[in-house]
């Protein structure tokens, strides 16, 4: 019956039969959207520079300015997990700010330190973000140089905090290349999607066409009225063929099995086969109609091209289809075609048998 098994078939797909594939809208990140809110909570911590200032000895005005550069330095530093300031742009902000009142807190200035650490780690692009978080780390070495003020062990502030970071980084990395991987294999399988479901459209249209030809071409001249309606029948079949193709591009199209079983008989009638239907499309499932549809197009397709059988039967149940052919059987390897009609049925959980009828092949579809 297959396209290896005579040298034909169709291809199937692994999402449900006949539907169209999308990719699934990947939800937002919310640290791209509420990142600045985040960073909002932590500027309590700005607290301590702010004491500094206030318990220096310096005078009034430079104690307002040192304020006004602590205010600037939390708005910059909020901009910088928002898209209203590049990252680069709040750093260096950021960080002149904080130079601007080491002459009123002097050492304090190392408690801005894990604002420019963490911001680093989180928003600089790749890789400068990786050397920037390295140059923070290395910051609190300092210690080792004794100098006056200095906590010993700022390293144990800074260092976690710096951890965390990268942490998220790194974690939001991977979640971004899983994310890339699942687009892709959306387009994988919608593309798969495609051209499964022209090549069954086309093969069976290209079939019925073939058919008919050689039937116009024998009648011609013995049956000239004959051999018109035909050729019409080809024009019609042309036509239709062409809408389904547009339609299967378009993800609009799906196996609809009355007009499948209803165009089977005709089909198989131009080739010289006669057709025994056993059971209607109302003893089957109705969530497997679509899914009987393309089994049903592909066996007819298939046994047009190759089974070389005078008579068919079609049997409708409550647990599937089959078709059973009188023709030359089938042998080989299994083949695209085969293939094809596998996966859909075992993507809905049922299976496929394909074996001979004595004379002929039969191919049996079983659905849960």
């Amino acid at each position: 019956m297959d396209g290896d098994l005579r040298a034909g078939g169709a291809v199937g797909r692994t999402p449900e039969p006949g539907a169209h594939v999308t990719a699934t809208p990947l939800p937002d990140n919310p640290w791209e959207k509420w990142g600045w809110a985040f960073a909002a909570i932590w500027l309590v911590f700005l607290a301590f520079p702010v004491i500094a200032v206030v318990e220096s000895e310096v005078g009034i005005p430079a104690k307002v300015v040192a304020l006004l550069c602590i205010a600037g330095f939390a708005v910059a530093n909020v901009l910088g997990y928002s898209s209203r300031l590049s990252s680069w742009w709040a750093l260096g902000i950021m960080l002149a700010l904080a130079l601007a009142t080491v002459p009123v807190i002097g050492i304090g200035v190392i408690s801005f330190t894990p604002y420019l650490a963490i911001l680093s780690a989180l928003e600089l692009p790749a890789p400068w973000w990786k050397w920037a978080v390295g140059l923070w780390a290395a910051f609190p070495l300092l210690s080792l140089l004794d100098i006056d003020g200095f906590p010993t062990f700022f390293f144990l502030m800074l260092w976690p905090v710096m951890i965390g970071g990268v942490m998220l980084r790194l974690f939001g990395e991977r979640e971004y290349v899983a994310n890339a991987a699942l687009r892709e294999h959306a387009v994988v399988i919608e593309r798969e999607r495609v051209a499964r479901d022209v090549h069954d459209v086309l093969g069976h249209s290209l079939t019925a066409l073939s058919v008919k030809a050689e039937l116009a071409a024998r009648l011609i001249d013995i049956d000239p009225e004959r051999a018109k309606e035909e050729l019409e029948s080809i024009q019609a079949t042309a036509r239709q063929a062409l809408a389904e193709v547009r339609a299967t591009v378009g993800g609009l199209r799906a196996g609809n099995l009355e007009a499948e079983l209803a165009a089977a008989p005709r089909v198989l009638a131009d080739a010289g086969i006669t057709t025994t239907v056993e059971g209607s499309v109302a003893d089957t499932d109705p969530r497997h109609r679509a899914l009987l549809a393309w089994v049903l197009r592909e066996s007819v397709t298939n046994v047009v091209r190759h089974a070389q059988a005078r008579s068919v039967v079609i049997e409708l149940g409550p647990t599937g289809i089959a078709v059973t052919d009188d023709g030359s059987g089938c042998d080989g390897a299994e083949g695209n075609g085969l293939r094809g009609m596998r996966e859909r049925v075992t993507g809905v959980g049922g299976t496929l048998a394909v074996g001979p009828a004595a004379p002929g092949t039969r191919v049996e579809v079983a659905l849960p």
